[in-house]
């Protein structure tokens, strides 16, 4: 017996497709939701965070905390699990994450023309300019999470055994096509593909073994043999392959390890320290080269900063990211400071919000103190200085999370 993943655009009449499928088949169906279930209650990790990883946007500072890979390789190894046994259907996102040489899975991708898409969509209720928006939101989901897996677009069909445009098809003509490739003899259980979803397993392990310690690699894994390719340069190369190869041998089960530059090599810095998340630092400053500047210093101090350049835009970037500290420009041209402050506070009264300003006098400092802020510090200041503050901040940030579970 074998499996199918099923990735699908939206409105496409994928309910009907995956419950005839279902039922022709007799096979289980493991969703989305499912698999983000088992990774919440296994690991303790909030629903919100999976459901980013899977559909949203790759956080501004996932470069510095590696959150996306690290749940990406959490629900890897769910999936792995469950393509020891036969006779599933996996539906979503999730069946992105089947690779190829798992041969006994039949990979299917359903797509369809945005226009008639957006005409099913109101023919379930909704106007033609929230039909729109929900199509646009989805289909760039989708392909950020094809990306991010694969580096292909969600509809390229090398991601795929079948791809199926349903046009005027019906779900039933649709099942019936997919029916007749899942029957052929290349979607057979082999000796080979069983191999491969032992080979995902270790891999996955070797993949989390890295990002635990801060380094995201492309991971192949052939009977023990594993392979990682490195997709960024750096300074010292060698000495990179001696630290990833120790964690990598460290997982039971690898045989050897080699790593190779991959396809994406370009520049980069190589993190010789040991992980540990770094804060994620949020600097809102009109001050373009002194915010950028200030950025990369601490950056290279292992904090994870990303820089805007007005209040609006550290606004707009809150509705999407959460960073643990602000570093925030008292006098900046449109929303000041201060109001930046207030709405930060009002929204996210969790993020501890650092004033650094050339121009605040007593009274501001006042306003701010009143208003929630952390601290209110002069420019110029020491890196060292900021640093401890920042520090600290974060210190609190972190009691505040523990305490609240």
């Amino acid at each position: 017996m074998s499996s199918i993943a099923l990735f699908y655009s939206i409105f496409i009449e994928e309910k009907e497709i995956r419950e005839q499928l279902a039922a022709a088949s007799g096979f289980d169906v493991i969703q989305d939701t499912d698999i983000i279930s088992e990774v919440c209650q296994k690991h303790g990790i909030g629903q919100d965070k999976v459901e980013r990883a899977l559909y949203g946007s790759t956080s501004v500072f996932n470069k510095f905390t590696l959150e996306r890979e690290r749940i990406v390789a959490l629900l890897r190894a769910s999936i792995a699990e469950h393509l020891k046994s036969t006779g599933i259907i996996y539906s979503g996102s999730i069946s992105l994450l089947v690779p190829s040489e798992v041969s006994h899975v039949l990979r299917v991708g359903i797509f369809d023309k945005t226009s008639t898409r957006i005409k099913r969509a109101m023919g379930e209720g909704l106007t033609e300019k929230n039909a729109i928006k929900l199509i646009k939101k989805n289909d760039a989901g989708a392909a950020g999470w094809a990306e991010f897996i694969h580096r292909e677009a969600a509809n390229d069909s090398s991601l795929y055994d079948i791809v199926v445009q349903i046009a005027a098809g019906t779900p039933a003509s649709t099942v019936q096509l997919i029916m007749e490739n899942y029957h052929k003899p290349a979607v057979l259980e082999t000796e080979t593909s069983k191999q491969a979803v032992d080979d995902m397993i270790l891999g996955t392990q070797v993949e989390l073994a890295l990002v635990d310690k801060g380094y995201a690699t492309e991971v192949k894994c052939s009977k023990g043999k594993i392979t990682l390719l490195v997709n960024k340069s750096v300074y010292n190369f060698s000495k990179l392959a001696e630290t990833l190869t120790e964690i990598a041998t460290e997982v039971s089960g690898v045989q050897s390890v080699e790593v190779a530059a991959g396809k994406d090599y370009h520049v980069s810095i190589y993190r010789s320290q040991e992980f540990s998340l770094p804060p994620k630092v949020l600097l809102v400053d009109d001050e373009q080269e002194f915010v950028q500047t200030l950025s990369e210093r601490l950056n290279t101090r292992n904090y994870g900063s990303y820089p805007v350049f007005d209040g609006e835009q550290a606004l707009e970037l809150l509705d999407s990211e959460v960073p643990d500290v602000m570093v925030l420009d008292l006098k900046m041209p449109g929303m000041s400071g201060v109001e930046v402050l207030r709405k930060t506070k009002e929204a996210n009264p969790g993020i501890e919000i650092i004033i650094l300003t050339g121009h605040g006098s007593e009274e501001d400092k006042k306003v701010c103190m009143k208003l929630g802020a952390y601290a209110y510090i002069h420019k110029p200041v020491d890196i060292a200085e900021l640093t401890k503050i920042i520090d600290e901040a974060n210190e609190k940030v972190a009691a505040a999370k523990i305490a609240h579970i």
